[in-house]
């Protein structure tokens, strides 16, 4: 698929309060990552989706602590995408994960096969229970709570754990369906170290 099934609006045409959360990412990342666009088309659920993704991955935004980094939150999402087969999502997450973890390699490793990434044995247990999450939440039990609680994670980072699992799982699902395709800029994004003037 070479454009998106459903046609992305005019950033000029949204309502306002859209539009200055779109231009004050365009003015940080320099351009407009095309799920902002994408989702826009229903103002409702956009700001709905918004506020969850930004309650989950910028938690001091809703003045709550969480036990996982900037980087750990986004090998969830990169991992988990992966396994949901979500281009837009693996693209444009793992390269903020490159950036926060400071690795050019890392978010293909984690979206290939996070047990022989280069990662810490924490963050491998903490995959191997969003990978669980993602593909049998059925069968979760405590052995996974005890699993993660080996290595540090409380029962509010399993949900924090569980939660960004399951809310790009709707993301992915959308994404593919449709048809929402990475910004061109994701691809480079952290896999060269930035030059110094």
């Amino acid at each position: 698929m070479t454009s998106p099934r459903y046609p992305m609006p005019d950033l000029n045409t949204l309502p306002a309060d859209l539009q200055a959360k779109m231009l004050e990412v365009q003015e940080k990342a320099g351009f407009v990552p095309n799920v902002f666009l994408a989702l826009a088309r229903r103002p409702a659920e956009w700001r709905a989706f918004f506020a969850y993704h930004d309650a989950l991955m910028v938690p001091e935004s809703v003045g709550r602590d969480s036990g996982l980094s900037k980087g750990e939150r986004e090998m969830i999402v990169t991992a988990t995408s992966a396994r949901n087969q979500c281009l837009y999502c693996v693209v444009a997450h793992g390269a903020i994960l490159r950036i926060y973890e400071k690795k050019p390699l890392v978010a293909d490793q984690v979206a290939i096969n996070h047990r022989k990434a280069d990662i810490t044995p924490r963050q491998r247990a903490m995959l191997d229970f969003a990978i669980k999450v993602c593909e049998r939440s059925h069968e979760v039990d405590d052995s996974d709570f005890a699993a993660l609680h080996a290595h540090g994670f409380s029962d509010e980072d399993a949900w924090d754990i569980a939660a960004i699992t399951a809310f790009f799982g709707l993301s992915n699902r959308v994404a593919n369906v449709t048809g929402m395709l990475p910004n061109p800029e994701f691809y480079l994004m952290g896999r060269q170290p930035k030059t110094k003037a």
